[in-house]
């Protein structure tokens, strides 16, 4: 007799992992596939920041606010680590600052225009010598993306009995039988979470969307041991041109202008760098990003040395040793913010959340079962 279940999950992620909280906590009976002994993706592969002041003003800032109360539910409960960081973003030139003000201005989210006094009383590891403002924000948390995705599926099936196979990839669903580690399995739905795999499952789905890939080059350090710590998450000027929250400050042109005059390097691979820091005291720095023909198997060391030595502009440290370098690659839609479709019967399809996958996921995961599910 096949095992069978109310709802089946491909993807051990923190995508797949939070669609498995919300139904199991509803009661229904789920199974949970990973294709890896572990998941090993984009959400072992980030900063650990749950980072709801990058969402743009709106329904997306909504679902990052109401994704970390979710997180705070579950991480209150597993017992795993996590620190109520907030986060500072520092500006050292005055187009950066005046975008800051702008933003703090329009009073779309809980956030506080500092000077650079403020800001030092906030973290004593940011450089104030030339520091003009910063923004400071209190709803950012961060987690070590290795560890809560580690042990979350264990707390799962302790508390909610959520069963998992690990090294089992699922080749075809059939409403309700799946076809999983060469084996048949029984549940009501599909929910496929598998971020950047536009292959194994729905192909047509992934090619008539648009998707491309986008790869980001990270770096950790050694502990900086227990006198040393960041406070706040940190991100420097450059992340003004990424997060789609600034985008509709007027003097974000000019920064863009200057960075890409005065630094080419920056645009050309995507680099704006921010830092956390992880319970056992390392710091976890980047990123940049490349997408589609310009990935590389092969990371690039100018990468890493452009992002280390802006760092060293806005973090009073030096001579950080690196304990661990790598990439991650994440699914990126061409338009939305995510992705949804439903290609067959009992099928849903959740990917496409870019670098906000940490931020998102347990909001994203509430909003389609509740759509779902009406």
């Amino acid at each position: 007799m096949n095992p069978t279940f109310d709802d089946a999950v491909v993807g051990a992620g923190i995508v797949g992992l939070a669609h498995a909280f919300h139904l199991a906590r509803a009661g229904r009976r789920v199974i949970v596939f990973e294709r890896s002994p572990r998941a090993c993706g984009a959400s072992v592969r980030n900063f650990g920041m749950l980072w709801p002041i990058g969402q743009p003003a709106g329904a997306m800032h909504d679902m990052a606010l109401a994704s970390r109360e979710f997180w705070l539910q579950v991480l209150s409960a597993s017992g795993l680590w996590h620190e109520k960081t907030g986060s500072l973003h520092l500006a050292y030139r005055d187009d950066e600052a005046q975008v800051l003000a702008e933003f703090a201005a329009a009073g779309s989210c809980r956030c506080e225009l500092l000077n650079a006094g403020q800001v030092a009383a906030r973290s004593r590891a940011v450089k104030t010598t030339g520091l003009v403002a910063g923004l400071w924000s209190p709803t950012e948390i961060c987690v070590d993306p290795r560890e809560v995705v580690a042990a979350l599926p264990g707390w799962l099936n302790r508390e909610f009995g959520v069963h998992f196979e690990f090294g089992c990839a699922v080749t075809g669903y059939e409403q309700p039988l799946i076809t999983a580690g060469g084996k048949p399995w029984t549940a009501s739905r599909l929910f496929v979470c598998s971020g950047d795999d536009f292959h194994s499952l729905y192909p047509g789905v992934f090619a008539a969307a648009g998707f491309s890939r986008c790869k980001l080059q990270m770096m950790r350090t050694e502990s900086q041991g227990a006198n040393f710590r960041l406070g706040p998450m940190l991100a420097g000027g450059l992340t003004l041109r990424h997060y789609k929250n600034f985008q509709d400050c007027p003097t974000l042109a000019t920064v863009k202008q200057r960075v890409g005059r005065e630094n080419p390097e920056f645009d050309r691979y995507g680099i704006h760098v921010m830092a956390s820091q992880n319970g056992q005291g390392e710091l976890v720095l980047g990123d940049s990003h490349e997408y589609d023909a310009d990935i590389e198997p092969f990371d690039k060391p100018a990468i890493d040395e452009l992002i280390l030595n802006y760092l060293y502009t806005f973090l009073d440290v030096r001579d950080l040793k690196i304990a661990a370098r790598w990439h991650g690659i994440y699914a990126r839609h061409p338009r939305d913010s995510y992705f949804v479709a439903h290609p067959a019967a009992g099928v849903t399809i959740v990917t496409g959340v870019g670098g906000a996958g940490m931020t998102l996921s347990f909001g994203l995961a509430d909003r389609v079962l509740q759509t779902i599910e009406r």
